[in-house]
C-alpha cells in the first residue's frame, strides 16, 4: 500500500487533496500545521509515497523547496500544480532521479473544487525523465478516478508558456483594453455599457469582440504571473493596472457589477 502526498494547502493544493482523497490515502502536508490533519499524517508515517502533488507558491526557494519535499517524502513521481516560469520542469529535472510532470491548473480560486473537475488537465513531462511511460500512464489513472480529464502536451515549455500566456496575461490584456475604453468613455461623457453595447452582435456572431468588466486587476494570479516571465511588454499590463488605479476612483469595487460567480 502507498499513499499520495499533497504540500501546500491552500487554494490549489486543497481542492487536489480532497479529489484525490476519493480514491486513495492521501496525506495533506503545510508549513501551516494548523491545515494539515495530523492524525493522519502520523497513520501514514511510514507508508511509501506514490506521487507528490505540489502546490506551493513560486518564491526564489522554488526549487530547493521542491528537492527538500523530494526527501522528505521519497516519492516515485512528483507533480507540480503550481504555475511555473518557462523551463523550470526541466531544470528540476535534472536535478531529480524521479520522473517530474508539470500540470497547469485552470479555474477560479472561490469555485477551484469545481473548476478542476470541468477542465482538462493538462500535463507534460521531459523526454528525458525517468520512467517516463509509467508516470504518464500512472498520472492518467489517478486523475480519472478523480472524474478528471487530461491531455499530453509535447514538452514542458509549451504548457508552462501556455498558463501564463494564453490564460493570466491574456486576461490582463482584456482587462486592460476595458480599462483603457472605460477611461475613454468617461472622458466623453459617455456610458460604458451603452457604448459596449455596439460590439454584443459582432460578439455573438464571430466571437472576437469580448467585453470584459473595467475593473482593478487585483488577485494574485494576472500580475504576479508576469514576475515569472520577465517581458517587457507584458509587463505593461501592470503599468495600465496600476494607472488605472489612480485615474478611476471606483476601480475597484466596479468588479462587484461585472465579475460573475
Amino acid at each position: 500500500m502507498k499513499k499520495d502526498v499533497v504540500a501546500g494547502l491552500g487554494e490549489i493544493g486543497s481542492p487536489i487533496y480532497k479529489l484525490l482523497s476519493k480514491n486513495q490515502d492521501v496525506v495533506g502536508y503545510d508549513k501551516d500545521p494548523a491545515l494539515m490533519n495530523q492524525t493522519k499524517s502520523k497513520k501514514f508515517q511510514s507508508t511509501p509515497t506514490s506521487f507528490l502533488h505540489v502546490a506551493i507558491p513560486v518564491t526564489k526557494n522554488f526549487d530547493s523547496n521542491i528537492l527538500k519535499l523530494n526527501e522528505k517524502f521519497l516519492p516515485e513521481c512528483i507533480v507540480i500544480h503550481s504555475t511555473i516560469s518557462p523551463g523550470t520542469t526541466q531544470r528540476i529535472q535534472k536535478k531529480l532521479t524521479i520522473p517530474l510532470i508539470f500540470s497547469a491548473t485552470r479555474g477560479i480560486h472561490k469555485r477551484m473544487l469545481k473548476d478542476i473537475q470541468r477542465y482538462t488537465k493538462y500535463f507534460a513531462i521531459s523526454s528525458s525523465a525517468p520512467r517516463k511511460q509509467w508516470a504518464v500512464k500512472t498520472f492518467n489513472n489517478k486523475m480519472k478516478r478523480c472524474g478528471i480529464k487530461t491531455k499530453q502536451m509535447s514538452k514542458p515549455e509549451t504548457l508552462e508558456l501556455g498558463k501564463i500566456i494564453c490564460d493570466t496575461s491574456y486576461l490582463g490584456w482584456l482587462i486592460n483594453y476595458s480599462q483603457i475604453s472605460n477611461m475613454i468613455a468617461k472622458s466623453y461623457g459617455v456610458n460604458y455599457d451603452e457604448m459596449w453595447e455596439f460590439s454584443d452582435e459582432i460578439h455573438k456572431f464571430l466571437g472576437n469582440r469580448p467585453k470584459l468588466y473595467p475593473g482593478f486587476i487585483g488577485g494574485h494570479c494576472v500580475i504576479p504571473n508576469l514576475e515569472l516571465i520577465h517581458n517587457d511588454t507584458l509587463n505593461l499590463i501592470k503599468s495600465l493596472n496600476n494607472s488605472y488605479l489612480k485615474k478611476v476612483k471606483n476601480a475597484k469595487s466596479i468588479n462587484k457589477k461585472y465579475t460573475k460567480n
